[in-house]
């Protein structure tokens, strides 16, 4: 019974707290809305290829209108060889992506948002070049989601900061 009633007290000081969901209003949402009429530019090199990508799926812009914001990204993708026998070969690395991002309102140019995002993987170097590549082409996909999801957290933000009013 104690636990009951601790649990109903809870449950009635969560509303006065402050916090409301990102995505509240759900497709029709303020958020919702928002993300959908960003555009992706283009964006250099087969790195750049994988997070328009990845933007795109978490952005879901809809079909037939008119985008509202452009997203310029540039990335930043870098290898670092950490682990090294005593034969000079490298054992480990390290793959870096970062991307710096900025928000543009197209109707007047101006920016709205503008930050950096990234992280980074750890690779294990084997005898076989072949793995070696596959391990750090999949460390880029994986990388590119990971930067997508905080650049697409953060527009998400901006977007219940303004409630879609500039």
């Amino acid at each position: 019974m104690k636990q009951l009633i601790a649990l109903l007290a809870l449950a009635a000081a969560l509303p006065g707290c402050g916090m409301r969901p990102l995505y509240g209003g759900g497709p029709n949402g303020a958020v919702r809305q928002t993300l959908a009429s960003v555009e992706v530019a283009p964006i250099e090199g087969q790195q750049g290829w994988l997070m328009s990508n990845a933007l795109r799926d978490r952005l879901a812009p809809s079909s037939g209108s008119a985008a509202r914001y452009r997203l310029q990204v540039v990335l930043d993708d870098q290898i670092t060889g950490l682990g090294v026998r005593r034969n000079d070969t490298i054992t480990r690395e390290r793959r870096t992506l970062r991307a710096r991002y900025q928000l543009v309102d197209l109707a007047n140019g101006g920016v709205l948002v503008d930050a950096t995002a990234g992280s980074d993987a750890g690779i294990d170097v084997v005898g076989s070049e072949y793995a070696t590549i596959a391990a750090e082409q999949t460390a880029l996909e994986r990388l590119s989601g990971i930067v997508a999801d905080q650049i697409v957290a953060r527009i998400a933000l901006y977007a219940q900061r303004t409630d879609g009013v500039e």
